[in-house]
């Protein structure tokens, strides 16, 4: 306290100069408009600037729930754009009926696998989730695979970088429908295959999930045709389909549930009871 003291002993014709200079351009900005406005747009610009900051480093730790509430976001807007699609082909739609046909679930993947030639993903959502076997799985760019088995907090996912699945899929401008496979080489590229020669295939043409399964509804994105080749033989094209997803670089993703699943699996079986 005496250092703080004689510190101010020492320097008191310096302090009250700062003294009364401030008073005076405190008065001073007061009494003048044009001053007046000046220091107030200084100060917003040294405060605006340090609020940007500090909003830009709260906004990076938000990141991840900013990300889940895009995706319950997204989720929602599918399920209208899908749901609407299957209902442009009805001719009554009742505007009262609640019930969708499709349904989808919000999840990630947890572990990807694209360097093998059976590949398999894991996800963070499962049976307590009402996640099945043989749900549809896409990403906001396209299709992922199909979900394979169910624990109560994970699910495997078949994904389309898998020799062994084959999915229905169409080129986008006309209906002609083949299947989507893959020859376990690019995980950039699928291949459609059973393409009747009849088809009018040309680089560049988009093409999509056909709705000819339970799994997937009509018109979701796969990739675009990147070359074809005709198989004399049996008529058919073989087209290389460079896929929509990175499918080396996923997290977020939707499940697709049929709600009509179960009806039409038992139909194709015969075993629907009358």
């Amino acid at each position: 306290m005496q250092q703080i003291i004689n510190f101010i002993i020492r320097n008191k014709n310096f302090l009250l100069f700062l003294l009364l200079f401030g008073i005076s351009i405190f008065f001073t900005i007061q009494s003048h408009s044009y001053h007046k406005s000046k220091f107030i747009n200084s100060a917003n610009f040294l405060t605006g600037g340090v609020y940007n900051s500090v909003s830009n480093i709260s906004g990076y730790f938000n990141l991840k729930s900013q990300n889940e509430i895009l995706a319950k976001e997204n989720n929602r807007l599918k399920q209208m754009l899908y749901n609407a699609n299957q209902n442009l082909d009805s001719v009554f739609l009742d505007t009262l009926a609640n019930e969708k046909l499709y349904k989808y679930t919000t999840a990630n993947i947890i572990r990807n696998n694209y360097s093998a030639t059976d590949n398999i993903l894991l996800i963070n959502k499962g049976s307590k989730d009402s996640i099945k076997e043989d749900f549809g799985v896409i990403s906001s760019n396209g299709i992922i695979g199909i979900v394979n088995e169910t624990s109560k907090n994970y699910a495997t996912v078949i994904s389309v970088l898998n020799s062994t699945v084959k999915i229905s899929a169409q080129l986008k401008k006309t209906n002609h429908y083949g299947s989507l496979v893959w020859n376990g080489k690019n995980p950039a590229y699928t291949q459609l295959i059973d393409i009747q020669k009849i088809a009018p295939v040309a680089k560049g043409d988009t093409i999509i999930t056909s709705g000819m399964s339970s799994i997937f509804p009509k018109g979701i994105p796969i990739g675009i045709v990147e070359d074809f080749k005709l198989d004399r033989a049996e008529n058919f094209y073989e087209i290389n389909v460079k896929l929509f997803n990175d499918m080396t670089n996923l997290e977020h993703i939707y499940i697709i549930e049929n709600a009509d699943k179960n009806e039409i699996t038992n139909l194709l079986n015969g075993n629907l009871n009358e």
